[in-house]
């Protein structure tokens, strides 16, 4: 059975919409560990506009299972995030405008990756990047010794015909298989719901899916414990 993981930020952007100090991302992650979560994804973004420094060392104090703090490439946050030391890093694009800019490109970052990969290992830091299910990009990612890649699976959400899904599903697959080939550990993320999940959760080579919103919009209707009960078992 694949591990699940539950990123709280969505959390965090209802909390300061109108500047309360409710709903609690860390309050969330409590009950989703109780709930039989796996993990806790926090993105901490350069804007601060959703989780804060603050809510991250807390959660750093809080999560008993796993804490997996994604960030963009820059030097500034990656000084940050050494200081809370999490469990996992995972290494994001930078911004443009506010916007998310998609996965990253290790390609093209390679050596930059390497640095971070080594100041991270070297506080005991478990290291991933989220990249698209390309090969080049993987191997890349192994050669830049990240411990893990995130495989992006957004574009499941804009696919809307059963032959397109399933040239996705099959690509992923075989991308996954090679990842785990060069000793990477395998992850997939963003846009995943209790719908399309239902699509990738048998790729055996991927060991954890990370899920935010989806959950959090289910916890509106039936509580953060049954949403999370709800989608592991979808991962069993």
């Amino acid at each position: 059975m694949s591990r699940l993981c539950l990123c709280v930020n969505q959390v965090a952007l209802l909390r300061n919409f109108h500047r309360m100090k409710e709903p609690d991302p860390v309050a969330v992650a409590i009950t989703a560990e109780v709930a039989g979560i796996d993990g806790i994804v926090a993105n901490l973004k350069e804007d601060r506009s959703d989780l804060t420094l603050r809510d991250i060392e807390i959660l750093k104090q809080t999560v008993n299972s796993h804490l997996n703090i994604a960030i963009p490439l820059h030097d500034e946050m990656v000084k940050e995030v050494v200081q809370v030391l999490p469990d996992m890093v995972t290494l994001l694009p930078g911004t443009l405008d506010g916007k998310e800019q998609g996965s990253l490109h290790v390609v093209e970052n390679l050596e930059y990756i390497e640095d971070v990969v080594t100041a991270l290992r070297a506080n005991n830091v478990v290291t991933s990047v989220l990249v698209d299910p390309d090969t080049q990009q993987i191997r890349a990612a192994a050669k830049a010794g990240v411990d893990y890649v995130q495989l992006n699976t957004r574009k499941m959400n804009q696919i809307d015909d059963l032959g397109t899904m399933v040239d996705f599903v099959e690509n992923l697959r075989a991308i996954a298989m090679g990842a785990n080939k060069l000793g990477l550990g395998v992850s997939a993320g963003i846009g995943l719901d209790y719908q399309n999940l239902r699509e990738v959760v048998d790729i055996s080579f991927i060991e954890e899916f990370n899920v935010g919103r989806a959950i959090i919009a289910r916890s509106v209707l039936v509580g953060v414990e049954k949403a999370v009960h709800q989608f592991k078992r979808l991962t069993i």
